[in-house]
């Protein structure tokens, strides 16, 4: 089942409407025959009718006899149109063999007789059933062959029906931004013909690719678009389409009650238009967010019921999907034999009706299964032939899927160089799907991305264990790529992210191997590969890669990496191999120290905090303190983990300094890094500042827009204004989104005084204030094209709203600031004291005045100016402020 989606296919219905014939015609045709034709003609209508109303398996007897009646008669072109009508059943019963025979039948005929308007229908629907069996690039070239036809018959309806079919297609692809394209270019053709229908079926598929890309508000407009033309034509059916989507989006932001409200409106429409393939489609979607609230009885009473109908109707892709999803439900339970037997019934329709995708899935879905019962043997078996299965498709997704399978489950069995083998494997076509600006279909997301985080971090543990410190560090580089992958969905590979992760010419060496093996060998295997690797030289394993030669001077990277039972530090300076120190600490009891010394950083009226941050010191740079030291260490690139990223490193404390320096931020600078393989440290000229400067204002005690009043914002900015002579300000309500936008690429430095909130779930919950109301959301700043932007300063904003979760939004936020162009951000963890923050300001701006000094170290003295001072000095008034990106 497509998660909460089914993209609105714009088949090309054939037969309506019935043309007449002319006089000539008529009265060459004896009345016996013509009747029989206007007989084969309403039985097409018939059929055609029924088929609106998903009733398949009713008019195919009345397509067959209108069929009959049409070769009876030689009229070859009626008798065309029946074919490419019984193809269009067959394939809404998911028999697409069957409709593909159809199809080819038509074709042939349309060819022979001329009929260019039927050609195109026929390839356009060959193209529709060909992406139903998941063969998406010959989809593409039978939807082009059609479009091509319809331009040269100036068949403006078929023309726009097959650009929207090309868009579906890029769209299952997960080629997103393609596939917007082409129906950016359907759209204004659907118009000027008057074919709502279909123009809001066209916002459907909009808002797919919408939501494919992150952009959920975006996408939620276009599936509210789409619902306001079905209640204006009074499709009742295609109203419960789109409430069915605007569920799935509600699903895809993790709003599972407005989900289930919206599919549940959807069901109660398809029941009521007796629309029985659609009403087992949301049965299935509501199953489905069950899962994920995991309540698995509910989920299955769902799935029980969408196949009840699913039989009923003879619908067998959705059947062998539905008894699938039931396996899953049912191995959450930990009832994996009688998951295993709902995924043989699965396998075994999709082979029959040649869904490869079909096919794959259960595959895997048995491999996994198997493995739960301890069959190690037939897990080992299954996850070889999905990992076969999706590299004969072609589908990368599955291929990585499949990969990081096997790796997990030679990992348990205690071989680890197989293990790191094919993690390795696994991240590289992740890594190569990225590239190529590839997402994955809605199909595989919640599969893939739920095993695709812990590969990375399974492949680093097992490099660790192993000493080969600079294969993991590039392991949790990678780590933080895919980690925005799948919050912002708008992550383009580069050069260096396109290597991967290397393989060991050994390691190449085996992965024939290893594909034709029994698993009995696999011990033996392994046992070879390790012996193999154990000859290398450790310099060799460990080798640096040029891109990380380029690290500056007296700069370090420090990537910490948390584990469910330990906490790995690796350090690394130029010139000097990488380290990797551990600390046994298990997860729960840091996320519980991190949590207490946030807290306690709150508390003014506190030193609560002293003890936390004495203790982190003794856990994250005590470790590393000789190596650092050995560095001549001035600047830490700091890239943290998870809850890491909710507390300053600024902030932690040595008890008893021999310098007399008690806070980390008075030994050294810190730069925060979003992914050193997605930063550029090269040195540019310094400009001299030029200011955009806008200020929310308000009143202290009152509300604005929902908002606290910030007052010292006003004084914030005109302190800015007096110090800069290339400088404006933007004060209250003339500080809009559209007059901030209008001014950015005329200034090297924005400073934002107002409130910002980074929170947890998905970037559309994210957001900045403007002074009069107006707001941009985290995913649409990397919209801005600055390109001559040094810095982006947020003064007034807070992360990690409510419970912690992964800090994935503050990487955000630092992505889409250097995705627009600029070079680096300063941001704050939380809400500082207006009068406060305005202190700091005032002092950063006093270092930059100085010329030529790094942001980082201009952050760092302002800092230091605060802690040197007697009512300011708490760590709450200054370790709030990061830097992010290229501080140096």
């Amino acid at each position: 089942m497509r998660k909460g989606f089914g993209i609105a296919v714009l088949l090309m219905l054939t037969g309506l409407p019935i043309q007449m014939l002319n006089c000539v015609e008529v009265q060459a045709q004896s009345e016996t025959e013509t009747n029989r034709k206007a007989e084969a003609d309403r039985l097409l209508e018939q059929g055609n009718q029924l088929n609106r109303v998903s009733k398949f398996r009713e008019a195919l007897p009345i397509f067959e006899r209108s069929l009959q009646i049409y070769r009876e008669i030689k009229n070859r072109k009626g008798e065309s149109n029946a074919l490419n009508n019984i193809g269009n059943a067959y394939s809404s019963l998911g028999k697409y063999q069957k409709s593909l025979e159809y199809h080819q039948q038509s074709l042939a005929i349309a060819q022979e007789i001329g009929d260019r308007n039927n050609q195109g229908n026929s390839l356009a629907n060959l193209g529709v059933t060909y992406y139903f069996l998941g063969q998406y690039t010959k989809a593409i070239e039978y939807h082009e062959q059609a479009l091509a036809i319809k331009k040269q018959t100036g068949d403006r309806y078929g023309e726009g029906r097959s650009l929207g079919n090309l868009g579906n297609a890029y769209n299952l692809l997960g080629q997103y931004p393609k596939a917007i394209d082409y129906y950016q270019k359907c759209l204004p053709i659907l118009k000027q013909i008057g074919d709502r229908d279909g123009e809001s079926d066209l916002y459907i598929a909009l808002g797919i690719a919408y939501d494919g890309l992150g952009k959920y508000q975006t996408a939620i407009e276009q599936y509210q678009k789409s619902l306001v033309i079905k209640k204006q034509i009074n499709d009742r059916n295609g109203e419960a389409d789109a409430l069915n989507t605007l569920g799935g989006a509600y699903d895809s932001l993790g709003q599972y009650q407005k989900a289930i409200d919206y599919y549940q409106q959807s069901l109660t429409l398809k029941k009521q238009v007796g629309a029985r393939s659609g009403e087992a489609d949301t049965l299935n979607n509501l199953g489905i967010v069950h899962n994920s609230l995991r309540q698995y009885p509910k989920a299955i009473g769902y799935f029980q019921q969408a196949l009840v109908i699913a039989r009923e109707i003879g619908n067998r892709y959705t059947e062998g999907r539905t008894l699938n999803n039931l396996g899953i439900s049912y191995r959450a339970l930990g009832d994996s034999q009688r998951a295993v037997a709902y995924y043989q019934q699965s396998l075994e329709i999709a082979k029959q009706i040649g869904d490869r995708d079909g096919i794959r899935t259960a595959l895997s879905s048995l491999g996994t299964a198997y493995n739960a019962l301890g069959q190690v043997d037939q897990a080992f078996d299954y996850h070889q032939q999905a990992l076969a299965t999706a590299i004969q498709m072609g589908n990368r997704a599955g291929e990585g899927s499949a990969l990081s399978q096997l790796g997990y489950l030679f990992s348990q069995q205690g071989q680890p160089e197989l293990a790191i083998l094919f993690y390795k494997r696994s991240i590289n076509v992740r890594e190569a799907i990225r590239k190529d600006i590839r997402g994955l279909s809605k199909e595989d997301q919640k599969s893939y991305l739920s095993t695709i985080e812990s590969s990375y971090r399974r492949l680093a543990d097992l490099l660790l264990k192993q000493g080969r410190v600079m294969e993991a560090l590039q392991v949790i580089d990678l780590l933080k790529v895919q980690e925005l992958e799948d919050y912002l969905k708008n992550i383009k590979g580069t050069d260096r992210t396109l290597r991967g992760i290397q393989l060991l010419d050994v390691e190449q060496a085996f992965i024939r191997d290893v594909s034709t093996v029994k698993f009995a060998q696999i011990a033996e295997l392994n046992r070879q590969l390790a012996s193999q690797i154990q000859q290398i030289p450790k310099a060799e394993i460990n080798k640096v890669p040029d891109y990380l030669k380029q690290i500056p001077q007296r700069t370090v990277l420090f990537y910490p990496l948390i584990l469910d039972d330990r906490l790995e530090l690796i350090l690394f300076s130029q010139n000097q191999p990488p380290i990797s120190r551990t600390v046994n600490i298990k997860q729960d009891d840091l996320k519980t120290l991190i949590e207490n010394f946030k807290s306690s950083l709150l508390d003014t009226g506190s030193e609560d905090f002293k003890e936390p941050a004495i203790q982190l010191y003794q856990i994250l740079i005590k470790p590393i303190e000789t190596e650092l030291k050995q560095a001549n260490t001035e600047t830490i690139l700091y890239a943290p983990d998870s809850l890491l990223r909710y507390i300053p490193l600024s902030a932690l404390y040595e008890a008893k300094p021999s310098d007399g320096k008690h806070w980390l931020i008075e030994k050294y600078r810190i730069s925060n890094l979003i992914a050193y393989s997605l930063s550029d440290f090269t040195s540019k000229a310094k400009m001299q500042p030029s200011i955009l400067a806008g200020a929310f204002g308000g009143k202290g005690n009152e509300k604005k827009f929902g908002q606290t009043g910030l007052p010292a914002t006003i004084q914030e900015v005109q302190a800015i204004a007096n110090s800069f002579q290339n400088s404006i300000t933007l004060k209250e309500e003339q500080f809009s989104r559209k007059e901030f936008e209008s001014r950015l690429k005329n200034h090297n430095i924005l400073h934002l005084a107002t409130h910002a909130e980074f929170n947890t779930g998905t970037p559309d919950t994210s957001f900045i204030i403007f002074g009069n109301g107006d707001k941009i959301r985290l995913n649409e700043i990397s919209d801005w094209d600055i390109p001559n932007v040094d810095l982006i300063i947020l003064s007034a904003c807070q992360t990690g709203i409510g419970a912690l979760g992964e800090g994935i939004e503050i990487l955000g936020f630092g992505y889409q600031v250097q995705k627009a162009g600029a070079k680096s951000a300063i941001a704050s963890l939380w809400k500082v004291d207006d009068t406060g923050t305005q202190l700091l300001m005032d002092a950063f701006y006093k270092e930059l005045q100085k010329g030529d000094i790094p942001i980082a170290e201009a952050l760092r003295r302002s800092q230091i100016s605060l802690i040197k001072s007697s009512n300011y000095n708490h760590p709450y008034f200054w370790s709030a402020f990061f830097a992010i990106g290229n501080g140096l």
